[in-house]
């Protein structure tokens, strides 16, 4: 056990956190199934008029560690432990870490922009920016790896119908925050796969991005009120 967790330290820690944020969230809203959505707001949900209107943009970050109740927390953490360990063993750490919280960022970004008066909480950016950076080494590597790579492809293939299936059959799925993730993930995937030292490229484009549209938000969100 205490090998697994070396082996995979980065996953395990983000599950760890994600647990732990929970259970303070089942205990202030005294429901371990169901947390109450003023919780949640206090905790730092995605709210667009807290964000823009008094620069709450810290909530793109406490965001992503909220969950709305038990079954979105294990469903979300199911998904990081199998597709995790995979990613962990392809990249550095710092590069997980990176890929990990800037799909997290973009996606709630994206999110908020979408649906810029509800209330977004969950790990499914980031995990969904795992999946895609995974995608990005296969495809990276494609070549070199032709059986491995057209295995996982299919499966890949097969994930994204069905959570565009499930995406556009439940409404509380926001498929926007998803597709966010999955892409950003997929460009760091796959250009640190091409080079290692191209991560410091990636944060600064990341870090750009994610300015670029706060400060466009902001310019929005004023226009629309004048």
């Amino acid at each position: 056990m205490i090998k697994e967790f070396k082996k995979y330290k980065i996953t395990y820690l983000f599950i760890i956190l994600n647990f732990i944020v929970y259970l303070i969230s089942a205990f202030l809203s005294s429901d371990i199934i169901d947390i109450d959505i003023k919780v949640l707001l206090n905790m730092g949900a995605l709210y667009g008029p807290y964000m823009v209107l008094h620069s709450e943009w810290w909530r793109l970050f406490t965001a992503m560690f909220l969950h709305s109740g038990m079954t979105h927390l294990l469903m979300n953490m199911f998904s990081l432990y199998l597709i995790g360990r995979v990613l962990e063993s392809y990249f550095e750490r710092k590069t997980y870490i990176a890929i990990y919280l800037f799909s997290g960022l973009v996606a709630g970004l994206v999110s908020e922009f979408m649906h810029p008066v509800n209330v977004a909480i969950g790990a499914s950016g980031a995990i969904f920016g795992v999946l895609g950076a995974i995608a990005g080494f296969f495809l990276a590597f494609r070549e070199r790896i032709k059986e491995q790579s057209k295995a996982f492809m299919k499966d890949f293939g097969i994930i994204i119908i069905i959570n565009l299936v499930l995406g556009f059959t439940i409404p509380s799925i926001d498929m926007s925050a998803h597709i966010s993730g999955l892409v950003v993930g997929f460009i760091g995937g796959f250009v640190v796969s091409k080079n290692p030292k191209f991560i410091w490229l990636y944060v600064m484009l990341m870090t750009l991005i994610i300015l670029g549209r706060i400060f466009y938000m902001h310019g929005h969100y004023v226009e629309a009120m004048f």
